[in-house]
């Protein structure tokens, strides 16, 4: 008895490009993104997949649209896929956050896991949030096989869960863009099988702080 999940952070956007903080803000793919999307379908579509997510963000629905499209299939739209809230730091690059907000800056830098951006979500909560709603997907897809399009920072806190890494711990794994991770949830736990596979990519960024 086997879930299978195949979770794709979203392609490419000008603010991605950009170094600048996007986050719960819907801002679309770039002509690069919808090219990532492109070639994600084509080899996921050779695939069955029994379910589709994704996260509400236009980002992610774009990504997912080809190969639901592929596959004729609908996608399951769940706002608990959304990036976290970073707050204060969102429209900023994040060397315009390092001077505008050099403290608030410094405690994001260091991983703080109760700051919360002021106004946005603590890497605790965020954390949290993360591991829940893919938990809930597999949970209420038993066996199956599933396709999950979200957003980087969800990505990284099942990483860290699955592996046992601290939240507070520096990134010494790839997240980038249009990457296809895949994870199997069994008796036993979960367990990483593949990630950050670019196999069908020229290029992609991992923007994400480390």
């Amino acid at each position: 008895m086997t879930t299978k999940l195949c979770i794709v952070r979203h392609g490419e956007t000008a603010w991605n490009a950009e170094h600048r903080v996007q986050v719960q803000l819907d801002v679309p793919l770039n002509a690069i993104g919808l090219a990532q999307a492109q070639a994600a379908a084509k080899v996921l579509s050779r695939e069955k997949f029994d379910v589709i997510y994704s996260s509400d963000l236009s980002r992610a629905q774009q990504t997912a649209a080809p190969t639901a499209e592929l596959l004729s299939m609908q996608v399951a739209i769940d706002p608990a896929l959304r990036e976290r809230h970073y707050g204060i730091f969102e429209r900023l690059t994040y060397a315009e956050v390092k001077e505008k907000f050099p403290e608030d800056y410094a405690r994001f830098h260091a991983r703080d896991p109760d700051y919360d951006f002021r106004t946005g979500e603590s890497l605790r909560d965020f954390s949290v949030r993360s591991i829940s709603i893919i938990s809930k997907i597999a949970q209420e897809n038993k066996d199956r096989n599933i396709l999950v399009f979200t957003h980087g920072g969800v990505l990284d806190y099942l990483y860290r869960f699955i592996t046992g890494l601290s939240i507070s711990a520096e990134r010494d794994f790839g997240i980038p863009n249009a990457g296809l991770n895949r994870i199997e949830v069994a008796p036993a736990g979960w367990q990483v099988r593949s990630w950050a596979d670019v196999a069908h990519l020229e290029n992609a960024l991992d923007d994400l702080p480390g």
